[in-house]
């Protein structure tokens, strides 16, 4: 009669090891593609949701007819990708290709969600390990610059603003303003004080990319006012400035509830012309938009040939 015997287990073949291995390895590697992707796809969604929903309706508005508004609303649309680049371009050299993923940045910031662009971006850079080392660092310190410059905006802002314009404001809007704007400044006190524990960059990079994120929200708020001015010339400029500086001032404050909404009536308080102004914009919300929409299906597009002349150079090489 033949024993049981039990059968020790054998050692894996390292190969069948290696080859279980690979798509965990390649799903590594391939995460900042896959996750780009996913971003991409989100883009799209929310932009057409947004057309689709109100935002066309935008566009059925009286149309401004000075060609400058224009010249102004191109140059403020290109305020941030171009401040970034700037900024990019200091700290990891990189060209021109990366414009078109900054400018993704913005669109997904805008549709999808706050810090989702820094995401996207992310993904963008290391997939590109080769050309940049280590970019969380960076983005980071360039995100919270960005965060801290715009605070400190909006904190002078509304020691200007408030002074001048609280009568126009309800009391229980005035005080969340008020709370809202120790808020900010407790934030940047906290960011400023564990400085040499948070930001990783150079002293010197620090202080270029912060005096380039204030410089473009100055130019930002500028080209804004003037954009506003030449679709209603019967307005006077210096108005316009004031009203950019409180939107600026309205859409930054945290705890601020509709705030399209409440700058929309404190400017209407102060120049009138309601449905003109609602008119507007709406036209400029809507036209931000479309640019978005039409930006980003012409990325796609380029990286659908790119990666369609990749294909074909792979099969005939094969």
């Amino acid at each position: 009669m033949r024993a049981n015997v039990t059968e020790l287990p054998t050692k894996a073949d390292p190969e069948i090891d290696l080859a279980g291995l690979q798509p965990v390895e390649t799903i590594r590697r391939r995460w900042p593609m896959i996750l780009a992707a996913a971003l991409t796809v989100a883009m799209i969604v929310g932009l057409a949701s947004e057309l689709f929903g109100s935002g066309l309706a935008g566009l059925t508005r009286t149309v401004p007819a000075d060609p400058r508004f224009y010249i102004c609303f191109a140059l403020l649309y290109l305020a941030a990708p171009i401040g970034d680049f700037a900024i990019y371009r200091r700290l990891w050299g990189i060209r021109w290709a990366g414009f078109a993923a900054l400018n993704k940045k913005r669109i997904a910031n805008d549709v999808v969600l706050g810090y989702s662009g820094e995401a996207y971006f992310y993904a963008w850079a290391r997939a590109r390990a080769r050309v940049v080392a280590a970019p969380f660092g960076a983005i980071k310190d360039v995100t919270l610059l960005s965060a801290v410059a715009g605070n400190g905006a909006t904190i002078l802002l509304c020691l200007i603003a408030l002074p001048l314009g609280y009568q126009l404001i309800s009391p229980p809007i005035l005080r969340t303003m008020i709370v809202s704007a120790m808020l900010t400044i407790a934030i940047s006190v906290v960011i400023l004080a564990l400085s040499r524990r948070i930001f990783s960059l150079p002293r010197g990079d620090l202080w270029v990319i912060f005096a380039i994120h204030c410089a473009r929200i100055a130019a930002g708020s500028i080209l804004l006012a003037f954009a506003w001015h030449f679709a209603m010339p019967s307005v006077p400029i210096g108005m316009w400035l004031f009203l950019s500086a409180g939107r600026l001032l309205v859409l930054r404050l945290p705890l601020v509830p509709n705030k399209d909404l409440l700058f929309a009536n404190f400017a209407i308080l102060l120049i009138g012309q309601d449905r003109a102004l609602s008119e507007m914009i709406a036209f400029t919300a809507a036209l931000t938009l479309l640019v978005h929409a039409i930006l980003i299906g012409a990325f796609s597009a380029t990286d659908l040939a790119k990666r369609t002349w990749a294909w074909a150079g792979v099969g005939r090489g094969g």
